[in-house]
């Protein structure tokens, strides 16, 4: 590799991470290697990269085209290298998956590796925001928002709706309630809720306000795993898609339903790659799945 293509490697890095410091953990190289990478890109064309704000670093309006150009050219160079994959074996491969949680695409990646057992597959967890982000930025292969994506890059289908769930602990006031609750019967509750960006709460909070009821927050968790464990604590009620519930002695679910307080699982891949074998052949695993659910409505 020379000198050129590992300083615009650097350079493409850091542009794209925000950070000099993470682009070298991602290049397996020193914060310093990389930071001279940069500086000798800088210097050799005399052009200015980057703003340096004490460790922060961002990019001048020169160092935003060039990053369009490289970010381009790596991403190309990503495929390339999938597709002499594809060609030297029977579909073997690395699929990057993002997902807000393993509840929908575990069943998906089950039947992929049924049929393809030698693609590698990584699933990564995050919210829906970061989800389209990573697609986009070419640092995931297929998405699952909680959420359609309307953009003209974005090859994007819906999945199946899940309806949402309140529930508390077994002693909460409410459950001792008779019959069916209503939203009105949450005015005032303390909630343990997924921070902002969460589809959940965004759409649990958009609904309430639609129904004139407020609820109170008592404290913001980072994964479904610690509302629930918050919840069995005695904190507040949680909220939660219906299928993604787990069952726990110390909790029980709130009788109460809503015919917005749902959420709607899709699936996203960029459109230009959508030809993709390791792509396409999950887009058409995803596509029988979802025919099961609408054939059993």
């Amino acid at each position: 590799m020379d000198s050129t293509s590992s300083e615009l490697r650097a350079f493409n890095s850091a542009a794209r991470l925000g950070s000099m410091s993470a682009a070298a953990r991602e290049l397996a190289l020193t914060q310093p290697t990389v930071s001279a990478h940069v500086a000798a890109l800088e210097r050799r064309f005399g052009v200015e990269l980057f703003f340096r704000k004490g460790r922060r670093i961002e990019l001048t309006e020169f160092g935003a085209s060039l990053h369009e150009t490289t970010h381009r050219m790596f991403s190309a160079e990503h495929d390339a290298v999938a597709l002499l994959h594809q060609a030297r074996s029977e579909y073997c491969g690395r699929l990057r998956i993002c997902a807000v949680g393993p509840y929908n695409v575990t069943p998906l990646i089950l039947q992929y590796r049924a049929r393809w057992p030698r693609v590698q597959i990584a699933v990564s967890i995050s919210d829906s925001a970061e989800i389209v982000r990573r697609v986009l930025d070419h640092q995931g292969d297929i998405g699952m928002p909680l959420q359609a994506v309307d953009d003209p890059r974005v090859h994007c289908e819906p999945y199946r709706r899940q309806a949402l769930v309140v529930f508390g602990p077994r002693d909460h006031p409410l459950l001792a309630q008779e019959g069916p609750l209503a939203l009105e019967d949450l005015q005032g509750q303390l909630f343990v809720l997924r921070e902002h960006g969460s589809s959940t709460r965004r759409v649990f909070e958009a609904t309430l306000e639609h129904a004139g009821v407020s609820v109170r927050c008592a404290v913001e968790m980072g994964s479904r795993e610690a509302v629930r464990e918050a919840v069995a604590q005695g904190l507040g009620l949680g909220v939660v898609a219906e299928f993604a519930y787990v069952a726990d002695p110390r909790l029980a679910v709130l009788p109460i339903r809503h015919e917005a307080l749902y959420t709607h699982p899709h699936l996203i891949c960029l459109k230009d790659r959508l030809p993709t074998r390791l792509i396409a052949n999950f887009v058409s695993v995803f596509a029988a799945e979802r025919a099961k659910f609408e054939r059993a409505a």
